[in-house]
């Protein structure tokens, strides 16, 4: 989608003005469809981190980056879509998402590590450790902590 974004505005199809502080995230479909990306989390993070103020991704990403304050979040479903948003031929209302309902919701909700990708190591200790009864100590040191 950001290269297609960026071809439009090219061609005078979209105002570059109306582009500006704004991020663009999502894979464009051979039909228009703007499809899913994995990783959203981390790139809102750093959009909104860079000084972005809008970050326009596919409607099925919404819910994980709008979970990060500070930056507007629009979901779309199609390039065509896109382009009327962006022209204010369309209004799209970014995304609001309460964070102490979306994580008070899964306490019942049993976690599994096969939903962990990666970390292939440290899931087998870990796996090793319950099932000898092991005493496990997980320290997580934040990283401002490192350099003092």
């Amino acid at each position: 989608m950001p290269i297609a974004v960026g071809i439009l505005i090219n061609f005078g199809e979209i105002l570059q003005k109306n582009v500006i502080n704004t991020v663009f995230i999502g894979e464009l479909s051979l039909d228009g469809k703007v499809n899913n990306v994995n990783g959203i989390l981390p790139m809102c993070i750093e959009a909104r981190n860079l000084g972005m103020k809008k970050i326009i991704l596919p409607k099925e990403n919404v819910k994980e980056a709008s979970v990060v304050e500070g930056i507007d979040v629009i979901g779309v479903e199609n390039l065509k879509q896109v382009v009327k948003y962006l022209n204010k031929k369309q209004k799209i209302e970014p995304e609001k998402v309460n964070i102490e309902e979306l994580f008070s919701n899964n306490k019942n909700e049993i976690l599994d590590f096969a939903e962990v990708k990666g970390q292939e190591n440290i899931k087998r200790a870990l796996e090793v450790a319950a099932a000898r009864t092991d005493t496990i100590y997980l320290c997580l040191v934040h990283q401002e902590a490192e350099k003092q």
